[in-house]
């Protein structure tokens, strides 16, 4: 199945990529922006940004409908870990979630503020999705074998193993990059204490305690054919997390 700008970009938000002050997206289309502050109730669109003209960006959503995106000097546009720029700065090929206050009469979005993601940053994540890190929803775990299946923000179903390298979390932020494997701090694959990074925050679990539909996510690396996390963490839904992991953290849930 095709890996869909839109899903890759919740895959990035979701890791914490776009990390913003306390923003977090929840998953799906359009919807209310559950972010704290500010930005809390508003409405959200993401998509592929197609043109930019002056203070309007035009972003072409998933379902394939076309969503202009209006901007004022107020608007906040960021990229990676909060990094402030302009709107003149983006271009074609990006990813953006914009959140704001949504007229679906003309198809048009007040903006707030702007996550912005690179075209090219797009392209490693449909590159290394299910290879360096993992985003996804549980379907199946094997505690016997060490295994969990996962159906990923791609609609991929995957399975992945764990060894004693592997750590695991409820709650709290990532430790390790995006593209590559976190630290690791031990702890057995298939249920041992898994003690959580230094700082990471959350509660360290054992695989015993992840259950079927519950948001996870991780970064690790292919071992003898199957992907192996270093650290996998379970996201929490419906409460702030300890270490404020951004996007629904980062994640937040995810689809639904």
């Amino acid at each position: 199945m095709r890996c869909t700008t839109k899903s890759v970009l919740l895959g990035m938000l979701v890791i914490g990529l776009a990390a913003g002050p306390g923003a977090r997206a929840q998953g799906g289309g359009q919807g209310s922006y559950r972010g704290r502050g500010q930005f809390a109730g508003m409405q959200r669109e993401r998509g592929e940004v197609t043109a930019v003209n002056g203070d309007t960006v035009t972003i072409k959503t998933d379902e394939g409908s076309t969503i202009q995106v209006i901007t004022t000097g107020n608007t906040r546009v960021m990229k990676g870990r909060g990094q402030m720029v302009k709107v003149a700065d983006l271009k074609a090929g990006d990813g953006v979630m914009a959140a704001g206050m949504l007229d679906t009469t003309t198809h048009t979005l007040h903006a707030a503020v702007l996550f912005v993601v690179d075209a090219a940053q797009i392209q490693a994540m449909k590159a290394n999705l299910g290879k360096t890190y993992i985003v996804g929803r549980v379907t199946a775990v094997d505690l016997d074998n060490a295994r969990m299946t996962v159906e990923r923000t791609d609609h991929v179903s995957q399975t992945i193993g764990f060894d004693e390298t592997t750590s695991f979390r409820r709650g709290g932020r990532m430790m390790g990059g995006m593209f590559g494997g976190g630290p690791g701090s031990g702890g057995p694959g298939s249920g041992g204490s898994g003690a959580a990074a230094p700082g990471a925050g959350g509660e360290s679990i054992t695989l015993a305690d992840i259950k079927v539909g519950e948001m996870v996510r991780g970064t690790g690396s292919v071992k003898n054919g199957i992907f192996v996390p270093t650290e996998l963490v379970v996201m929490e839904r419906g409460r702030r997390r300890e270490g404020g992991a951004a996007m629904g953290g980062s994640s937040g849930p995810g689809p639904q």
